[in-house]
């Protein structure tokens, strides 16, 4: 049976570099004691696994195209993730080596002393356009192609998915309807964006070819002998027991291939819809080429924590200008690009407008008073912002010198962080909180008439394969529930 702690007994070929990997994270973590967050982190790998166990079960089950289609997508997801989280359990276990033994490399280097707030990051409104020949989409020759394509995004060790969406010529772009959101990016953040697809046989092929099978055996046997062959084999077609004809093969995998791909980084978010490029990997002379036409539209958007956030409060004496004698008690808040000041502390926390804002921006002077003054003075640090001609100064004062300290220190730690995030500072750009996934449905026909007519379903009473239905529909049942645990952890 199945134990979480034998990571050993899982569907991984016996002395591949992925069964060596996880013998080698086994080591490791035998080693050294795990933080909280390499706990969490294992614990996904080990969600991850039995889901892949899962898949790779359901796969070898399935008998129909829609199950296949998702199984297969499933198991290409989990794999990912996979990799993704013993990647970054190596590279944990390589800094916990390197902080016992001393061995840091910021001996080597000066490192900076600062690092910048975690932030936000949502894509959605993905589209990709297609270009087919005029031949195809104009006038509707030639056979009728159809792709299962979907997205594969990850950032850092999170790796996200779109649903599965089915292309043909009678769709001039592929449209994706998921906001997929990232919760922890830095500023350095790299977002690859990977298309894969799956060419899908026509069923209607499949089920000609014993027409076409008795039509040259009619024809080659002659015409008395042929046309009692005929008879037979398509009287015998529906029913399934002819046995001249050879057993149905049992239907394999698909295969997804990587058709494009590319990598958004902070200078491609903007709050509005943007045009990327992408590297195109198929090829016409591929089984899997789709006609791309070489770009990703998208809106990407980035919210920095330092917007967000308090970063700092407390009771502050402010006064508008120098020349002037009147000092206000307020209580600060520092969020964002303002400092907003409150009358009591209450207001604060009860959603009250405040009495006034003070702007923080990149042009905004900051400067502290001396931090040796003589017990007994005020500890005060000045705010200046330019407007035009004129030159807005706030003088703060502080309680304490510590206080003062930490005022300043959360003041330049906000130039820093804007300073890194750069444009995703001028103002707090919109995200929608992404609807939670469900499993997915059979994949809809859209786009011509051909894709809406109604087909005898395979087990249907006098159809083809009625006696696989109770096998199908148990089959159809497990595959829901294991995407419904699978979407439920997302």
């Amino acid at each position: 049976m199945f134990s979480r702690n034998h990571r050993s007994r899982v569907t991984v070929a016996r002395g591949s570099a992925l069964e060596m990997e996880f013998k080698r994270g086994r080591f490791r973590l035998s080693v050294f004691s795990d933080p909280p967050e390499d706990t969490e982190l294992q614990r996904k790998l080990d969600h991850e696994i039995r889901m892949r166990e899962g898949a790779c079960k359901l796969l070898a089950a399935c008998s129909q195209r829609e199950q296949a289609l998702e199984a297969t997508k499933s198991l290409l997801v989990c794999n990912s993730r996979i990799l993704s989280y013993m990647g970054e359990l190596q590279r944990r276990k390589e800094a916990q080596v390197l902080g016992k033994t001393g061995q840091r490399p910021s001996e080597s280097s000066s490192p900076a002393d600062r690092s910048p707030c975690r932030g936000r990051v949502c894509i959605s409104d993905l589209r990709i356009p297609l270009m087919w020949k005029d031949t195809e989409y104009f006038k509707n020759k030639g056979d009728l192609h159809r792709w299962a394509v979907f997205l594969l995004l990850q950032l850092g060790e999170d790796i996200q998915d779109t649903e599965t969406i089915l292309v043909d010529r009678t769709l001039t772009d592929i449209s994706f309807q998921n906001s997929i959101l990232f919760t922890e990016a830095g500023p350095d953040f790299e977002l690859r964006l990977e298309l894969y697809g799956a060419y899908m046989e026509e069923e209607g092929a499949l089920a000609a070819a014993p027409k076409r099978l008795a039509t040259k055996l009619s024809s080659s046997l002659g015409r008395s002998s042929g046309k009692r062959v005929r008879a037979s084999l398509e009287n015998a077609g529906g029913s399934g027991t002819s046995p001249i004809l050879l057993p149905t093969p049992t239907m394999g995998g698909p295969r997804y291939h990587l058709l494009a791909h590319t990598t958004l980084t902070l200078a491609a978010v903007q709050d509005g819809f943007r045009t990327h490029d992408l590297t195109l990997v198929s090829h016409e002379e591929n089984p899997a080429w789709l006609p791309l036409y070489g770009s990703v539209c998208c809106r990407l958007v980035a919210q920095p924590l330092c917007l967000t956030q308090p970063t700092a409060s407390g009771s502050l004496r402010v006064q508008q200008a120098r020349e002037l004698q009147d000092w206000a008690q307020v209580y600060g808040v520092l969020k964002g690009t303002n400092l907003f000041c409150y009358r009591h502390h209450e207001d604060a926390d009860s959603g009250e407008e405040p009495l006034f804002t003070i702007e923080i921006n990149k042009e905004t002077r900051v400067r502290a008073g001396e931090l040796d003054q003589a017990a007994g003075r005020p500890f005060t640090l000045s705010i200046s912002n330019q407007y035009g001609e004129d030159k807005v100064t706030h003088t703060l004062q502080t309680e304490s010198r510590g206080a003062l300290q930490n005022w300043m220190e959360a003041l330049w730690q906000l130039f820093f962080d804007m300073s890194q995030w750069k444009q995703c500072c001028d103002e707090i750009m919109r995200i929608e909180t992404p609807a939670p996934r469900k499993p997915p449905q059979a994949l809809a026909k859209q786009g011509s008439l051909y894709h809406e007519m109604v087909l005898p379903e395979p087990g249907a009473p006098g159809g083809p394969g009625e006696g696989l239905l109770l096998q199908d529909n148990a089959i159809s049942a497990e595959i829901r529930a294991l995407l419904s645990s699978y979407y439920s952890d997302r």
